[in-house]
């Protein structure tokens, strides 16, 4: 399975931007997509995944109420909209794809089978 993503930038605190990352080759049609990030110095941590069995998602707690990740099924496509940014969201974003339709498997990175190529996202306060 190979990931593009896109989106990313810089923005202000307080200001919104929307990363897409599209799935293609032999995905299957259960599976779970989502995004890590990975700030300087700290370890790639899950943000938020979605199932592509039953729609279940996962937010990790700093984001609960500002992200929506949400899914294309026919482009096999995830979306991430990040509202409210604030500079601690400042990271390299990492679109992630994992084979178990179950969202809850996406937590730990090694169950990642592909990768997307990292988009920055900055943003100042």
């Amino acid at each position: 399975v190979q990931l593009q993503a896109s989106g990313g930038g810089l923005v202000q605190a307080g200001g919104s931007l929307r990363l897409s990352c599209a799935a293609s080759g032999r995905t299957g049609s259960s599976y779970s997509m989502g995004w890590f990030r990975q700030a300087p110095g700290k370890e790639r941590e899950l943000v938020v995944g979605i199932s592509w069995r039953d729609g279940s998602t996962y937010y990790t707690d700093s984001v609960t109420g500002r992200f929506t990740v949400s899914r294309d099924n026919a482009k096999n496509t995830v979306y991430l909209q990040m509202n409210s940014l604030k500079p601690e969201d400042t990271a390299v974003y990492y679109c992630a794809w994992n084979p178990s339709g179950d969202v809850r498997y996406m937590g730990d990175p090694a169950r990642t089978r592909s990768w997307g190529q990292g988009t920055q996202v900055t943003v100042s306060s």
